[in-house]
């Protein structure tokens, strides 16, 4: 099936003009379809039609409100700042260089288990590798592996030991390409022989797929770009940000039929893949470590929340996939393994746009508010609140040139 090039294009200027899981704006896609959605953004001024407006509000009440960021006239204000009349098809050009190319909704191959998702489902998917995604696996063959991007050696062997095995079994291994487990479970599922059959590993990354980040791993995404498949939400040239990182989250869980964390701290973002996992009714595995390891902290976490089963071998994670789950995570106070739940970030507690504001700001060279308001996607009066917040919490300061990040912020 050929897919309309006004909708690819359409999709591909949504995808640079929208932050992952942008709410109002997959509302509006929702209401009015990717192509007026996108000609509403870039080719008129103004407030949008009442119309719109109501139909987008009804629409996010029972998952964002309509306060604040979330009416769909701050969602204009937010894209557009960011509008490039060549970027849909400079990005498309881009991403067909690399041997690739969009995969969309109205695509027979959409991953149909990414729609739920609900509105958080992404507008598109870029991807380049040597499987199409027409020969993507069914979701029970697919599985999650994350983990610390710090790994143990322990964590780097059971981790090999599991995925060999499940690779052997016909599953797919999907993670996101980071340093740690990431990595390891890449490379075990890549040194499995296979016979034509699933494709043994895939990558789910938060950055453009023009380049591979980290620049470490370069050699491994190539050698995954070369067996399977690697996919991305965001568009050619995208910075891999602390947000897209976290949205990135979300799709390792709902594109697959389980996940298993191999070896996660107390506050791993391996964690938030495994709790949106649980959310959508997928099964989730921790493996047990020692209780004096650190980097076991976050499995023991699950195991105690009762968020995730145990997961010791390839059998019992094999066990995982088309099962259904067991109850929601909970959080709780934990006091083991040298962490506590007291332990903090500079940008723990910051919402969503003053998180995005942050990974905008400069650590070296100042940007003014209206450079900042096109680089994260939010209007002049959001940033303008938003700094001033940031510079209250020592996390950003202000020069005659503009702002940046402070140094250990």
């Amino acid at each position: 099936m050929s897919i309309d090039a006004e909708i690819l294009v359409a999709r591909a200027g949504l995808a640079r003009l929208m932050e992952p899981n942008d709410l109002t704006g997959t509302a509006l896609v929702a209401v009015s379809g990717p192509v007026e959605a996108y000609r509403l953004i870039t080719t008129t001024a103004g407030k949008a039609p009442a119309a719109e407006q109501q139909a987008v509000a009804e629409l996010l009440g029972g998952d964002a409100g309509t306060r604040g960021a979330h009416r769909l006239d701050a969602g204009l204000e937010r894209w557009r700042p960011r509008v490039d009349a060549q970027g849909p098809p400079r990005d498309l050009e881009t991403i067909r260089r690399f041997g690739g190319g969009l995969l969309v909704p109205e695509d027979p191959a959409w991953p149909g288990q990414l729609d739920d998702l609900g509105l958080g489902a992404p507008l598109c998917l870029w991807w380049r590798g040597s499987v199409p995604p027409q020969e993507l696996p069914a979701t029970d063959a697919l599985m999650a592996v994350v983990g610390s991007r710090d790994a143990t050696e322990y964590g780097r062997q059971v981790g090999s030991q599991i995925v060999s095995e499940l690779c052997t079994r016909g599953v797919t291994i999907v993670s996101g390409g980071a340093y740690g487990i990431d990595a390891r479970a890449h490379e075990a599922a890549l040194q499995v022989e296979h016979h034509g059959q699933a494709p043994p590993t895939l990558a789910i990354m938060a950055g453009g797929l023009d380049r591979f980040y980290p620049a470490g791993n370069d050699e491994l995404l190539r050698r995954v770009e070369a067996n399977g498949l690697l996919f991305a939400e965001v568009p050619p040239g995208t910075a891999p940000t602390r947000w897209r990182f976290l949205q990135r989250n979300r799709l390792l869980a709902a594109l697959c039929g389980a996940t298993l964390v191999v070896e996660a701290r107390w506050r791993s973002g391996a964690l938030t893949t495994a709790r949106r996992a649980s959310e959508l009714g997928r099964d989730v595995g921790a493996v047990p470590g020692s209780v004096f390891s650190a980097n076991s902290a976050g499995c023991h976490r699950l195991l105690r929340e009762g968020s995730a089963i145990p997961v010791t071998d390839a059998a019992e994670a094999i066990e995982l996939v088309g099962l259904p789950t067991g109850a929601p995570t909970t959080s709780g106070p934990w006091h083991g393994n040298g962490s506590t739940a007291a332990d903090t970030r500079p940008h723990d507690g910051l919402d969503i746009q003053d998180l995005l504001l942050m990974d905008a700001l400069p650590i070296r060279q100042p940007a003014t508010p209206d450079k900042l308001s096109t680089v994260s996607g939010l209007g002049i009066g959001a940033v303008l609140g938003g700094l001033s917040r940031l510079q209250a919490r020592g996390l950003a300061e202000s020069s005659a040139d503009g702002w940046r990040r402070r140094r250990g912020g």
